[in-house]
């Protein structure tokens, strides 16, 4: 196979579910059945992966794919992550304000001076939130609240979000140290609920 020029996780493996081959998969996708949508998984080992059949369940989707026939099969599955290819996603289904997590990878984060706090890292959410990791040189990663507040603007074309640093708890307030901290990030659930999709302004 190929390798993925730009592969988009789009699973998790678990455990296996009974004795057919069927595996336990959580799905990034915003409706877990979807997943068989995008055409053939893959997984970075080189690996291709055709789902056969697919169901809902309990926060995930039950899938028995090509080839995994039994329990022993499922289990040798569990942990593998499945991706395809960024190209596979279809735009002409976006919103306006719309846009994947995955394009927001490698935008650079500045403020309205244009000073720059880093490239986004990565898109998280430890169920307070969708968060955005910031790496730059020589600087520890640091993770801001995906909100209305703290990031301002996306501008894809540009290659860049532009950022309120106090929002996002980059910066302290010094004329009101102490009444409003990093907590306090405003409203604004931008793309929650919806990955890989997410809301732009």
């Amino acid at each position: 196979m190929t390798k993925l020029q730009n592969p988009i996780l789009m699973a998790t493996i678990g455990a296996a579910q009974g004795l057919r081959g069927e595996v336990r998969v959580r799905s990034f996708t915003a409706d877990p059945l979807a997943l068989g949508d995008y055409g053939h998984l893959h997984s970075m080992d080189g690996r291709v992966f055709e789902i056969l059949e697919i169901r809902d369940a309990k926060n995930v989707a039950i899938i028995r794919f090509r080839g995994v026939n039994d329990r022993n099969s499922a289990e040798a599955l569990n942990g593998l992550e499945l991706f395809i290819e960024r190209e596979n996603l279809p735009d002409d289904e976006l919103e306006d304000d719309e846009f994947y997590y995955a394009d927001l990878e490698g935008l650079e984060a500045v403020d309205a001076d244009g000073k720059s706090y880093g490239t986004v890292s990565g898109v998280y959410d430890f169920g307070a939130g969708d968060l955005l990791e910031l790496k730059g040189p020589g600087r520890r990663p640091v993770l801001i609240p995906f909100s209305e507040a703290a990031v301002l603007e996306i501008d894809l074309e540009a290659g860049r979000i532009l950022i309120d640093p106090q929002a996002a708890g980059l910066i302290d307030d010094a004329d009101d140290k102490g009444n409003k901290g990093p907590g306090e990030r405003g409203k604004g659930d931008r793309g929650k609920g919806a990955p890989p999709k997410g809301q732009g302004k």
